[in-house]
C-alpha cells in the first residue's frame, strides 16, 4: 500500500507473542506485524521488556523498520501521566511526530463474577485499559492534530453483549467505546479520525487455554460462523492497517465487530 512507509505507530501491548507454529500470537504483535510490512516506523509498550525487546529485534531484522521499545504499565497508584508522557516524549525524540496511536494494551480478572468481583481487579482493567486509553490519547492529541492521524482503539464483545464474568473487563471496553465517539466529535475537525475495533482471534493465550483446560476450552469458546478464528496478522493487523489509511479518513466513531459473523448486532 506504501502509505505507511516513514511514518509512525504506537501500539501499546505490542511485545513479541508468537503460536506454536511460529506465526504471531498476540493481538499487538499482529498489528505490529502488519504495520511493519507497510514500511512504518514503531513505538511499542507493554510491561515485558524481554518481549519488547524480542519484538524490536525480529522486526527490525524482517522489515527494515525502527523500533522503539518502552516499558510502560498504567495501573492503579502510579504516576501514570508520566508514565505515558514518558513515551511520548520519547516518541518525539526519535521519530519526530506520530501518525497512529493504537490502544490495544488490556488486563483483567476474567471469569470472576460482578458480586465476586473486587476494587482491585476493577482497578486492573480500568486503568489498564480505559485509563490507559485516556491517557494516551490525550498526550497524543497535539501531534496527532500536526500529522491529520488516526486512532484505533480496542474494546469487545464482552461489551457489546454483556458476557458472563467480564464485569470488570466489559465496563472497561464501553467506557472505551465511549471515549471514542467524544472523541470523534471532538477531534474530527482536526483531521484526526478515531475508530473502534472489537477483535475475536487465535492467540497464545487461547492456543495455552485449549491445551490446559481442553474441556473448559469447549464449554466457553464458541467457533463463529466464518469457521476459524481471526488471524492476529492478517485479520485483524490488517484491518488496523485499512483503517489508518487515506481510504476509510471518512469513517469516525464507529465499532467494526471482526469476530467472523458472532458480533451481529442492530
Amino acid at each position: 500500500m506504501g502509505f505507511l512507509k516513514g511514518k509512525t505507530a504506537i501500539i501499546t501491548g505490542g511485545g513479541r507473542s508468537v503460536l506454536k507454529d511460529g506465526s504471531c500470537g498476540s493481538i499487538g504483535y499482529g498489528i505490529a506485524t502488519a504495520y511493519a510490512k507497510e514500511g512504518a516506523n514503531l513505538v511499542i509498550t507493554g510491561r515485558n521488556k524481554q518481549k519488547l525487546a524480542d519484538a524490536k529485534e525480529e522486526l527490525e531484522r524482517l522489515y527494515n523498520i525502527e523500533v522503539l521499545p518502552v516499558q510502560a504499565d498504567v495501573s492503579a497508584g502510579a504516576d501514570n501521566e508520566t508514565v505515558v508522557q514518558n513515551v511520548i516524549d520519547e516518541t518525539i525524540a526519535k521519530f519526530g511526530w506520530i501518525d497512529v496511536l493504537i490502544n490495544n494494551a488490556q488486563a483483567s480478572a476474567s471469569g470472576v463474577t460482578l458480586a465476586d468481583h473486587t476494587t482491585e481487579q476493577f482497578d486492573l482493567a480500568l486503568y489498564s485499559g480505559l485509563y490507559a486509553a485516556f491517557y494516551y490519547m490525550k498526550a497524543c492529541y497535539p501531534h496527532l492534530k500536526e500529522t491529520k492521524g488516526s486512532v484505533i482503539n480496542f474494546a469487545s464483545g464482552a461489551g457489546l453483549f454483556g458476557n458472563y464474568g467480564q464485569c470488570a473487563y466489559a465496563a472497561a471496553k464501553e467506557g472505551i467505546r465511549g471515549l471514542t465517539r467524544v472523541a470523534a466529535n471532538e477531534w474530527g475537525p482536526d483531521g484526526i479520525n478515531t475508530n473502534i475495533i472489537c477483535p475475536l482471534a487465535w492467540t497464545a493465550q487461547l492456543e495455552n487455554f485449549q491445551k490446559a483446560y481442553p474441556e473448559a476450552f469447549k464449554a466457553n469458546v464458541k467457533m463463529p460462523p466464518a469457521g476459524h478464528y481471526g488471524d492476529v496478522e492478517k485479520e485483524i493487523g490488517r484491518a488496523c492497517v485499512q483503517l489508518a489509511s487515506p481510504d476509510f479518513k471518512y469513517m469516525n466513531g464507529e465499532t467494526i465487530t471482526l469476530e467472523g459473523g458472532m458480533g451481529q448486532r442492530p
